[in-house]
């Protein structure tokens, strides 16, 4: 047998430095996709619809990983050298991406777009030139189907490793710029590491140290000036000072103090004003609440703030308030801080109020399912039962304790922010009024927050479309907040709506004179044709996205 046929005789056991390059494998692959999933999370806040935001995010990620393997083949000498640094552009670009966009954001908005995919398209690129490199390094003693089956596994285990981790501990731990300077600082940490197990092969070997450390020097000042960066971008931002930051799974909370008092942004966008808050929580509220007369039990879904809450528990008939807002740091903050429990009165604390914190889609969803499940032994309920339509359309009374009874809300009122994503907007679709109306009581009223008809004429008027067609009459109207400008509401019930004689005592915009105001619409604002929006379609999302991004 000559050479040239003589099988490879591959190592016995993995070397160190083939162990080492296997673990920077798993620490690229975690920090590339890290680095992929600030940058989708971060377009969510500023951009809105995260849906098309981490579609679009993800899709360049993986064009540029491609672009990048293409341009290893160009890389044949000094391969170590070449993977170091290109580490070490990964380190400062993807470590530096939240800080960097945070702060375009702040300063200069019409870059934030371009940046954004111009540090995803460079991120992308140097990962998908390393694992290439990584891999021709190891191919010098790894036989080519140990190699491929090595790295791919050790690849995607780190993705798996931050893909958990990303959500559920460093966003709500750490917050997005003091993850991403942690996980440059893995990459820097990596070079160092080739730095030492190639120290040999390499040229200018005190070049690359210095280069490590400047690398490392410059991400762990901005991690030790972290919320001083934090800072700096959301003070020109918001512009009043910040009282309150947090970072949940679910969205960005930021608390602002100025003369007009407090104010609560999500994800950058403006939830209430203490200055004008009651204009939309006593519009929101009293309307249905009044109309019914001596409601008993009362749902709020959304509004995890408390300020609707605290309109609800004036009525001295109310027995129980369910509070369903998904973010648990939401209820928790407007429970335990005491300036902001100040602005809600303590609602939360009210021995009435039950907190849950769940998605409300799935809340009203699961009653309904095991409503519709008697128990082992109980009878299924007779046509004409409780719950049965009646020939005129209406609904005779559901008693709320039969058998295969839902739990039924004498009101319900739906706080919602603004379709301005599909994971919201299948809250405004004919899906969620469908099980909205399974847990209203006969009599009862539901109450929607509705965008506003002036600025998203064709928006609001979907939203009465929908609820309408599952069969809910709909009583619209609106009002004026000067945070929000013309904001509209719309009441949905079995039966007709009427304008109740009285209102609670103490309040500071509505009154049984001035209310009937609210149901005037001028021409501007008058209904016009819509279509129902539904899960299949999403259809108020576009529209909601094409009416205010004229404004």
């Amino acid at each position: 047998m000559t050479p040239a046929t003589e099988p490879a005789t591959g190592p016995t056991g993995p070397r160190p430095i083939e162990i080492a390059l296997l673990a920077s494998v798993f620490v690229v692959a975690a920090c590339g996709l890290l680095y992929e999933l600030a940058a989708g999370a971060l377009a969510s806040y500023v951009l809105g619809d995260s849906v098309l935001q981490f579609s679009t995010i993800i899709g360049t990620y993986l064009f540029a990983m491609g672009v990048g393997s293409w341009l290893s083949r160009y890389f044949e000498r000094q391969l170590p050298a070449h993977f170091l640094r290109i580490e070490l552009l990964v380190a400062l670009i993807g470590g530096l991406l939240p800080a960097t966009l945070f702060l375009a954001n702040a300063y200069v908005p019409g870059a934030f777009r371009f940046l954004l995919y111009g540090m995803v398209l460079a991120v992308g690129t140097l990962v998908g030139l390393e694992i290439p490199l990584v891999m021709r390094i190891l191919k010098r003693n790894v036989a080519l189907k140990d190699l491929v089956s090595q790295v791919l596994t050790f690849d995607y285990l780190g993705a798996l490793a931050v893909s958990m981790a990303f959500p559920l501990l460093l966003v709500p731990q750490l917050g997005l710029i003091r993850t991403g300077l942690l996980f440059g600082l893995m990459n820097a940490a990596v070079a160092l590491w080739a730095v030492w197990l190639f120290r040999w092969e390499l040229r200018r070997l005190r070049a690359h140290v210095a280069a490590c450390v400047m690398v490392l020097g410059l991400l762990l000042a901005a991690l030790v000036g972290a919320e001083q960066i934090t800072s700096f971008a959301e003070d020109k931002f918001y512009q009043d000072r910040i009282v309150f930051t947090a970072a949940s799974p679910y969205q960005r909370i930021v608390v602002t103090q100025g003369r007009a008092g407090h104010r609560l942004y999500l994800n950058g966008n403006l939830q209430f004003a203490q200055a004008d808050e009651y204009r939309y929580h006593e519009a929101l509220v009293h309307p249905a609440m009044a109309a019914h007369g001596a409601p008993r039990k009362v749902a709020v879904l959304g509004g995890g703030d408390g300020m609707a809450v605290r309109e609800v528990l004036r009525y001295p008939s109310v027995e129980s308030v369910t509070l369903v807002e998904l973010d648990p740091a939401m209820t928790q903050l407007f429970t335990d801080n005491p300036t902001l429990a100040r602005l809600n009165g303590g609602a939360l604390r009210d021995p009435r109020v039950k907190v849950v914190n769940a998605d409300a889609f799935g809340w009203l969803q699961e009653g309904s399912v095991s409503a519709a499940r008697p128990p082992e032994g109980a009878k299924a309920p007779r046509t004409g039962d409780a719950g049965a339509p009646s020939q005129d359309g209406g609904s005779e009374p559901r008693e709320a304790g039969s058998v295969g009874a839902p739990d039924l809300f004498d009101v319900i009122v739906v706080d919602f922010p603004d379709p301005t994503n599909f994971s919201i907007g299948k809250l405004y679709t004919n899906s969620f009024y469908a099980l909205l109306d399974k847990r209203l009581a006969a009599s009862g009223y539901a109450v929607v927050q509705t965008t506003s008809p002036l600025v998203a004429r064709h928006s609001y008027w979907t939203v009465v479309q929908t609820i309408e067609s599952v069969g809910l009459r709909t009583t619209p109207y609106h009002a004026h907040v000067p945070s929000f400008g013309e904001w509209g509401f719309v009441i949905a019930s079995r039966r007709p709506w009427r304008l109740p004689e009285a209102l609670p005592g103490g309040l500071q915009f509505l009154s049984p004179t001035t209310l009937p105001l609210l149901l005037d619409f001028p021409l501007d604002m008058a209904r016009v044709p819509a279509e129902v929006n539904r899960l299949s379609n999403q259809a108020l999302v576009y529209t909601y996205e094409r009416e205010w991004g004229k404004h």
